[in-house]
């Protein structure tokens, strides 16, 4: 689906949903604040009160209505609004597993290793130190761990993390309250 299209789809049902959380909330507050009623006989008052609150069948229909719509597009709207990330992507295998490499697991992380020490040495500054601190920790490591092995401030391992995700040579996951720090 292309950006325009989605951008419209995405506008629609913004305005979807607005309207009928309008008549939503405008048929709920006639349903709380139900109108008083003085029945009077002459100049005399006989009885005033207040009667109980109604709801005619058209606002049954259109109450319900406007919730199923609210509703199905404000999933339009969240279901939409998610980038796809590849780990959503299905995987393809091939289709003859001779054709494949096999490789054991620790040939993968010894190869992966390599690479990411190649890397390390091309590196420079706090973008080094950064990485190495990573490394060291198997390529998996919370930002506030590097900031205590490399005894380096919060905003310079910040920026050169910034740095690092720009290149695509980590990658930042939020954990909690913090930052998990895996190289890619």
């Amino acid at each position: 689906m292309s950006d325009e299209s989605r951008d419209r789809r995405a506008l629609v049902a913004a305005g979807i949903f607005v309207a009928a959380t309008a008549v939503t909330v405008a048929i709920a507050a006639r349903l709380v604040t139900p109108p008083s009623i003085t029945v009077a006989m002459g100049d005399a008052t006989v009885r005033a009160g207040r009667v109980g609150p109604s709801l005619r069948p058209g606002d049954a229909i259109a109450l319900t209505v406007a919730a199923f719509a609210a509703g199905a597009s404000a999933t339009v709207l969240l279901v939409d609004g998610e980038p796809v990330s590849p780990a959503d992507r299905p995987v393809t295998e091939p289709d003859d597993p001779a054709d494949s490499e096999q490789t054991a697991p620790s040939e993968l992380l010894a190869a992966r290793r390599s690479e990411w020490e190649e890397i390390a040495d091309r590196l420079a500054n706090n973008e080094r130190l950064v990485y190495e601190a990573v490394l060291d920790a198997d390529g998996v490591l919370p930002q506030s761990e590097i900031v205590e092995r490399t005894d380096v401030s919060k905003a310079t391992v910040s920026r050169a993390l910034d740095n690092l995700e720009a290149r695509d040579l980590i990658e930042r996951k939020r954990r909690g309250m913090g930052n998990v720090v895996v190289l890619s």
